[in-house]
Parts: structure tokens; C-alpha cells; sequence
């Protein structure tokens, strides 16, 4: 087992599996555009219609430039990502917190190292910036050594992920307030990281990423135990817990925030903390780039939050292959 090398994450819907270097299978997407995706990477910006070998083809362009660009999933693996990459992405707002001392420290995942605590905000950012919903991974020993050198601890030895048992390292380690990351499809994580909170008496931001692709279930999982929701290209997270959020930041690709801990957790991330601070959570509020109401700063980058029934949906959303999925509110 010491000398496997296989890592699984999920991209653009598809499930991409990496093996030295190289990526070695690419199921059938169910996408046909993204967003997000044609705003980072231009393979993406040029894919008519339901072409899903072309958009195969731009996965795997994307996978290989960020290995042969940043050494993902190798031991020339670089934690140089400082500066905000994705206006909402959940790197950058753990980035924030801690270096606003908003969280004590942070549960996250990284290739070739599985679940991984750290208290250094550059770190989450380099680990985090670029790094796509990752399902497996098996020890790299260049990226363990450069984590481990850098601060950071590696929760179990063979690059398992196990959010659970990072946050109760955490936990073990003295920290009282924590944020973790739970991807979509370990939704049932979160109930067992809300016992230990309770248990121990420390505060843990749940923030649930991936959402692409999940049911339901897993989705009211999400909806009962997490703080803030990241929408992906999940129209049932739009229709299932868009309604009951406090805020929604972006209307391409929401993320939710659900309580009051989340909304905490979001001053962090703005210049304009007051304004967050003072929202009525009775209510709900958008954040988005279209200039109605107060401004602020998520991030550094404009925006403007104003009161709204949520959720708001955009003209520019995920689309399907199949378009009866994305069937609007």
C-alpha cells in the first residue's frame, strides 16, 4: 500500500482519477458549462452544446496545467496561493478567519496528505487555492514532508480523509474553535462532528463543499448540521436550502449561510464587518456584484448586500447535458 498512487477527486461532474502525474480516467460528465469554471480556466470558455468529449478534454487540460503548473498530486507540489483566487471560495474565507483570529485553527483535505489541521492561514490558502473536490488520496511523501515543515499536522498516516477524526484532533490539541471542511458526499460526517461540539464544548464552523451530484438525503444532512453551504452545481441545494439561508453570497454559484456561527464567520471575510454583524438573521440577505444597496468587500472584491427572498437565481447557472435538471426556481 506504501507504494500506491492513486488519487479520485470530482471536477465539473465527472469523477477524475490521477496517477503519477498524469490523469488516468475521466467518467462521463453530466455537465455542459459552468460558470465558475469558464471564468478560471478558457479550455471551458469554447465547449457548444452537449460536446461531452470536448468538455472531457478540458478537464483533463485543467487537472494536468495545475500538475505541471503547481505540482498537484506530486512531490513538486508549491504553497505559494496567498491571494484570493475564487471571490467565495471556502480556502479563502478559512484564510480570513484565521488570520483575523475569527477561528482558532482548521480541518481541511489536501492531495496526497488526506485530512490535515493547521492554525496558518497561508497554508490553508495554499493547500485550498485551485484544489478541486478530493474523494481519495494516497501518500505523497514530498507533500507531507513540506505540510509538516510548514506547521501543519497530518491527522492519519496514510493520507485517509477523515474530517471527524481531524477535528478531534483538533480538539486534543487545545483548540476551541474550529472550522472544518465536509464534502457532499460525506454529509453524514457532520451530525458526528455536531456531537463532538457538544460534547466538548468548542465552537466548529461546518462549512459543506462538493455538492455537486448528491441526493437528497445527504442534502437535509447539510441542511441540519452546516453553517455555511456551498451550491455548486446543486440545483436541490438551490431549491432545498436556498429558502431557509440568512445570506446568500453570488448568484451564479451561491454559497449559504445558514446560522448565526456562519454569519460570524462571514464578518471575517469583509471590510465592512459592521454591516454583517448587525444583519437581522430574521431576515434574508443577498451579496452579489449588481449595484443595489450598501457596498462592502468580501474578499477585497466590490459588492453589495441588500435584503432578499432567497434564493436568487442567475442567467448565468450551471447547465446539464440533460437540461431537465436544471429546471428553474
Amino acid at each position: 500500500m506504501d507504494n500506491r498512487d492513486i488519487h479520485v477527486l470530482k471536477y465539473f461532474s465527472s469523477f477524475v482519477s490521477v496517477s503519477r502525474g498524469k490523469v488516468i480516467n475521466i467518467t462521463e460528465p453530466t455537465l455542459a458549462s459552468c460558470p465558475l469554471a469558464e471564468y478560471l480556466y478558457s479550455d471551458f470558455q469554447s465547449i457548444a452544446g452537449n460536446d461531452k468529449e470536448a468538455v472531457k478534454g478540458a478537464i483533463k487540460n485543467t487537472i494536468e496545467s495545475k500538475i505541471k503548473d503547481y505540482g498537484f498530486f506530486t512531490d513538486d507540489r508549491k504553497f505559494s496561493f496567498e491571494d484570493v483566487s475564487i471571490p467565495y471560495g471556502a480556502s479563502e474565507m478559512i484564510s480570513f478567519a484565521l488570520r483575523k483570529k475569527a477561528v482558532d485553527a482548521a480541518v481541511i483535505v489536501c492531495e496526497g496528505a488526506g485530512t490535515v489541521l493547521t492554525d496558518k492561514a497561508n497554508m490553508v490558502q495554499g493547500i485550498g487555492a485551485r484544489m478541486n473536490s478530493l474523494l481519495l488520496t494516497s501518500p505523497i511523501k514530498g507533500i507531507i514532508r513540506n505540510l509538516q515543515a510548514s506547521g501543519c499536522c497530518i491527522v492519519v498516516k496514510n493520507a485517509l480523509i477523515d474530517q471527524v477524526r481531524g477535528v478531534e484532533e483538533a480538539i486534543k490539541k487545545g483548540y476551541k474553535t474550529i472550522v472544518v471542511t465536509v464534502c457532499g458526499h460525506s454529509a453524514e460526517d457532520l451530525e458526528a462532528i455536531r456531537s463532538l461540539e457538544k460534547r466538548y464544548g468548542v465552537s466548529i464552523v461546518c462549512l459543506a463543499v462538493c455538492t455537486t451530484g448528491i441526493d437528497r438525503d445527504k442534502i437535509n444532512m447539510i441542511r441540519n448540521y452546516s453553517d455555511l453551504v456551498w451550491s455548486c452545481a446543486s440545483f436541490d441545494i438551490r431549491r432545498m436550502i436556498g429558502p431557509m439561508a440568512i445570506l446568500q453570497l453570488s448568484r451564479q454559484i451561491p454559497v449559504f449561510v445558514l446560522t448565526k456561527k456562519g454569519i460570524d464567520f462571514v464578518l471575517a471575510y469583509t471590510r465592512e464587518e459592521g454591516i454583517i454583524k448587525n444583519l437581522n438573521i430574521q431576515r434574508q440577505y443577498l451579496v452579489s456584484n449588481e449595484p443595489v444597496g450598501q457596498l462592502v468587500h468580501p474578499g477585497g472584491f466590490k459588492a453589495y448586500i441588500v435584503k432578499s427572498d432567497l434564493p436568487v437565481n442567475s442567467r448565468k447557472e450551471p447547465v446539464f447535458q440533460d437540461k431537465s435538471e436544471c429546471v428553474a426556481l
